[in-house]
C-alpha cells in the first residue's frame, strides 16, 4: 500500500442494505465511489437474516397449514424434506443476490474492493492493498450475533443466525437461547418443520412488545408444542449440549441436540481502527448526531452500526438521509424517523410508535387506548383465523402515539400507521378512507373509528340530531 492514495468523493465500508443504498445513490449522481466489503455482498439481511429466515418460515407455514387444515379440508401429516427446505432457502438468496452483486455495482460505476477496510487517519481508509482518501466516508458495517459470556459456551458447538441456515440435517431437539424476535421466529419455524424446540429467556419472551399482543403469540407457540422457559438465566453450558439454567425453583438442566444463540446483536466495529479517525463509539455502536454524522465531521454511520435500531428498513432510510446530507448538504433529522417493526412469527406481531406502557410512562393519564379484535373482522372470520387484535394509543386530543397489531399478516397492515405517524395524519384521514371489503386491513379504519364513538353517540350529539332532523 505504498505510494499516493487513490482519491474518491465517497468511501462506503460495508455492502449491506445501508451501504449499498448509499453507494448506488451516490454513483448514479456522478460521484466517484469506492465500496469495501470483506464478506458477502448484500450483508447480513440477504445472506443470514431477513431473506433466509423468511424463506424458512414460508416452508414452515406450509407444513403447519397441512397439519391444521380445517374449513372442511382434512389435515394431513406433511412429509418434510429438510434438504429441500434448505435448498429453497438458498435458492431464494441466489435469486435476490444479483440485485446486490459486485457486478451490478461495478456497472453503476462503483469500485468494489472485496476486503476489510480500516482507518489510517481521519479521511483515509485502507484495505485489499488499496489506500483511499475520500471527501466523505460512510460506515455501514452492520452488526453480528452477540455471544454472551456463559461458562462453557466458547467450547461448545453452537449456532447463530450466521450458521443455522447451513444445517444439512434437521435438529432433533433445538435449544434456543433468547426469546426475542429472532429466537421466536426461528424456534417456531423449526418446530413446525419437525424439530423439538425449547426457548429459554432470562426475562419475558417478546418482552419489548405489548404484553397482551405477546400473549397471543405465546399461546400459539405453546399450541405448536414449543417449550417456553421465561425467567430462566443461563448459568453454564455442558457438553451435549446441556444448558444449565437458574430460575425461581433453583437450577435445572435442559438437554438438546443443537444450541442456537439468539440473545441479540452487537455492532461490527472491531476491525475499523475508529480511534485513528477520531470516531467515538461504545457498546451500542458509533455515536452519531441527528444527521448521522460521527465525531469525525467527514464520516457518517448508517444502519445497525449507528446504534439507532437494527432493522434493514431503517438502514435504507439512513442511507437516504446520508445521501441528502453528504451529497446535497440538505438538513436531515434521523431522530424524527418513524420506524415500524415486525416479528414474523405466526401470528405476526407488528408495531410502530409507542406501546401502551411506553405511552403511559411518557404521557401519564393523557392517553386513550382503543382495541379492536380480529374476531369482529369479516375476512378473518371467513378465513377461520380470528387470532389477535389491533390496539391504538393516542393522546386524549387524538394524536396518534402508537399502534400494535397482532394477527395473520399483521406486518402487511402496519404500513398505514407508519404513514400516519410519519406524515402527522389525523385520525379523520383514516375514517374518511374507503377500505376494500372484506380485508384484514379494515381493522385500521375500525380502530380509527372507535376513537370517535364516544363523541359521535354522546347525549349532546343526540340532542343536536333531534334539532337537525327537522331542518334536513
Amino acid at each position: 500500500m505504498s505510494g499516493r492514495p487513490l482519491k474518491a468523493d465517497l468511501v462506503v465500508i460495508g455492502a449491506g442494505s445501508g451501504g449499498l443504498s448509499v453507494a448506488a445513490g451516490a454513483a448514479q449522481l456522478g460521484l466517484k465511489v469506492v465500496l469495501f466489503e470483506k464478506g458477502e455482498m448484500g450483508g447480513d439481511c440477504l445472506n443470514y437474516g431477513c431473506v433466509p429466515s423468511k424463506a424458512l418460515i414460508a416452508a414452515a407455514d406450509k407444513a403447519h397449514q397441512a397439519r391444521s387444515a380445517g374449513l372442511g379440508v382434512g389435515a394431513t401429516a406433511p412429509e418434510i424434506d429438510f434438504a429441500a427446505v434448505m435448498a429453497h432457502v438458498h435458492a431464494t438468496i441466489a435469486t435476490i443476490a444479483p440485485v446486490d452483486s459486485q457486478e451490478r455495482f461495478e456497472g453503476l460505476g462503483v469500485r468494489v474492493v472485496r476486503a476489510a477496510a480500516t482507518f489510517v487517519d481521519a479521511r483515509t481508509v485502507a484495505g485489499g492493498g488499496l489506500r483511499v482518501r475520500a471527501r466523505k466516508i460512510v460506515i455501514a458495517t452492520g452488526s453480528r450475533a452477540a455471544v454472551p459470556p456463559i461458562p462453557g459456551l466458547e467450547t461448545t458447538p453452537h449456532l447463530t443466525n450466521e450458521t443455522i441456515f447451513d444445517l444439512a440435517e434437521r435438529p432433533r431437539r433445538l435449544i434456543v437461547l433468547g426469546g426475542g424476535p429472532i429466537g421466536v421466529e426461528l424456534g417456531q419455524a423449526f418446530r413446525r418443520l419437525g424439530s423439538e424446540v425449547v426457548i429459554v429467556e432470562a426475562a419475558e419472551i417478546l418482552g419489548r412488545e405489548d404484553p397482551a399482543a405477546a400473549a397471543v403469540v405465546l399461546t400459539q407457540l405453546k399450541a405448536d408444542g414449543v417449550e417456553l422457559h421465561p425467567g430462566m438465566k443461563a448459568i453454564r453450558i455442558e457438553p451435549g449440549p446441556v444448558l444449565v439454567v437458574e430460575g425461581p425453583d433453583g437450577e435445572s438442566r435442559i438437554e438438546g441436540s443443537h444450541l442456537l444463540v439468539a440473545v441479540g446483536r452487537r455492532p461490527s466495529t472491531d476491525e475499523l481502527d475508529l480511534d485513528k479517525a477520531g470516531i467515538a463509539h461504545d457498546a451500542r455502536g458509533i455515536r452519531t448526531d441527528r444527521s448521522l454524522r460521527t465525531t469525525n465531521q467527514r464520516v457518517y454511520a448508517v444502519g445497525d452500526v449507528a446504534g439507532r435500531g437494527q432493522f434493514t428498513h431503517l438502514a435504507g432510510a439512513h442511507a437516504s438521509l446520508v445521501v441528502r446530507r453528504a451529497v446535497f448538504a440538505l438538513p436531515v433529522n434521523a431522530d424524527s424517523l418513524v420506524v415500524p417493526r415486525v416479528t414474523y412469527c405466526d401470528p405476526e406481531l407488528a408495531a410502530v410508535g409507542l406501546t401502551e406502557a411506553e405511552a403511559r410512562k411518557t404521557h401519564g393519564d393523557d392517553i386513550r387506548v382503543e382495541t379492536f379484535p380480529f374476531s369482529e373482522n369479516d375476512r378473518a372470520q371467513a378465513e377461520g383465523d380470528v387470532r389477535g387484535f389491533g390496539k391504538l394509543v393516542t393522546t386524549r386530543k387524538g394524536k396518534v402515539l402508537g399502534v400494535t397489531l397482532v394477527g395473520r399478516h399483521a406486518g402487511d397492515h402496519i404500513h398505514l400507521w407508519a404513514l400516519t405517524l410519519s406524515a402527522g395524519l389525523k385520525l379523520s384521514a383514516l375514517t374518511g378512507m374507503i377500505a376494500p371489503y372484506p380485508t384484514r386491513g379494515e381493522i385500521n379504519k375500525r380502530l380509527a373509528g372507535l376513537w370517535y364513538v364516544p363523541a359521535l353517540f354522546s347525549g349532546g350529539t343526540r340532542k343536536l340530531v333531534s334539532v337537525l332532523k327537522r331542518l334536513a
